[in-house]
């Protein structure tokens, strides 16, 4: 989920990788399943795993876990050079989103959802009434993450989470997600053998990483437990208060709805960044998809093409920023916002009438260099198209006269290589966040 920790494509949650159901806890590991490398102890001046977990439990003790949970979890902290290399080693992958949304936002997980609304009536009303999330919203996550706790991995989490503490990529995050996984142990919410999600360390049925459990976690079934792998009151519970208390959702908002754009509509104007009143969007042509006006009022929202301006047409408001913090994918998000207007209630949305050419993954990478030598930060040259690389697109295509939808086309990339339109190359395709 990640919630965001793991956020994008690359990070193999349940949302994108087939896992058995739930699995049974599984017996105490025995020992590591290979040696660290000595990569692992650079940012640790060295040290040997067994020192570094010495000085880690001793920070956990500081910070308040007992004894008892450090014992009780010690068996499971051991080293797995296998998921630091899956972590060093994870390759996005690139998806219209069209083809994206119409695979996780598929009738039957709209349908599933909307059940389980039914079926959780007295949890999903109350969750909204404390926090101000509509169910829908928490069961598009809920189906996106584990559809509906069917797929939450199948790997212990402690090892997972004290090797990425070992390694130095992301050292100081992990260790933080251990100690947070021992306090979960220490609340007695769940026992070390029963910690079971993906590599990465993400937990439940809506994928908390440890930390996110200690802060969000409530107790919706008034057992004594927060229980994110077998309690569906938790879920319901849980995940709304970290959307309403950690995503800062505003209450009575709406989060995305499907638009129309005329013609002649600006495109540079369409940019997340940009914030308009809805009588502003009236006032450019902007409709509801059937044709219907938008309410004339100064609601804020921003004008959004996943596929620029040959693309399906969002307008993002406000509660959207809680998508983008989950996940930061721009796929992800707007499936997800995508699917919980679909449990509430709104049509599916129109498909664009022909086909949308996506640069191939090289072409992207390609891009961004160009861009980078034009003097654009576009972060990481990694051929994945984020905000930053959207941003620099734009601001070639309105140079070389082309409609600034954000969206890097073959024409734009001849245009800055000053080279005559080339065919697109038979390649993987870009990662499109």
């Amino acid at each position: 989920m990640a919630i965001a920790a793991l956020a994008a494509f690359a990070f193999l949650s349940p949302a994108f990788a087939q896992f058995a159901p739930e699995p049974r806890p599984i017996p105490v590991p025995q020992r590591a399943a290979s040696a660290p490398s000595t990569r692992a102890a650079a940012c640790h001046n060295g040290a040997s795993f067994e020192k570094f977990l010495s000085e880690l439990k001793q920070r956990a003790i500081a910070e308040g876990v007992s004894q008892r949970a450090i014992e009780e979890g010690s068996p499971y902290l051991t080293y797995n050079q296998g998921i630091v290399n899956r972590d060093r080693g994870q390759r996005v992958f690139g998806q219209l989103f069209t083809e994206f949304a119409g695979r996780m936002a598929a009738p039957y997980r709209m349908q599933q959802g909307q059940q389980r609304i039914k079926t959780y009536a007295a949890a999903f009303a109350r969750a909204e009434k404390e926090y101000g999330v509509p169910p829908a919203v928490i069961a598009a996550f809920w189906g996106l993450e584990s559809d509906f706790g069917a797929n939450m991995g199948n790997l212990p989490v402690l090892p997972s989470l004290v090797s990425l503490a070992y390694d130095c990529r992301r050292s100081e995050r992990f260790q933080n997600e251990t100690i947070a996984a021992l306090k979960v142990i220490d609340r007695g919410d769940l026992e070390p053998d029963e910690m079971i999600g993906s590599w990465a360390g993400e937990l439940g049925q809506t994928q908390f990483l440890p930390t996110h459990y200690v802060t969000y976690a409530v107790d919706y079934d008034g057992d004594g437990r927060r229980n994110l792998l077998r309690s569906a009151p938790d879920v319901i519970g849980s995940t709304a208060n970290y959307i309403a208390s950690g995503l800062k959702w505003r209450r009575g908002e709406p989060w995305l709805e499907e638009i129309r754009l005329p013609a002649n509509f600006p495109y540079d104007q369409a940019d997340l960044t940009i914030q308009e009143p809805r009588s502003k969007w009236i006032t450019l042509g902007v409709t509801y998809p059937d044709g219907r006006p938008l309410p004339n009022d100064n609601l804020p929202a921003s004008v959004l093409l996943p596929m620029g301006r040959m693309g399906p047409a969002f307008l993002a408001y406000a509660n959207f920023a809680a998508y983008t913090e989950w996940n930061n994918s721009l796929i992800y998000s707007t499936t997800a916002g995508y699917l919980a207007s679909r449990i509430a209630g709104a049509p599916p949305m129109h498909r664009p009438a022909g086909s949308i050419a996506q640069l191939p993954f090289n072409e992207i990478k390609e891009l961004q260099q160009l861009l980078v030598r034009a003097g654009f930060d576009v972060g990481k040259v990694d051929g994945v198209l984020g905000q930053q690389s959207r941003t620099a697109v734009k601001a070639m295509q309105i140079k070389y006269g082309l409609p600034a939808d954000s969206w890097p086309t073959a024409e734009l990339l001849a245009r800055i290589r000053g080279t005559p339109r080339a065919q697109p190359a038979a390649a993987a395709l870009p990662v499109m966040r």
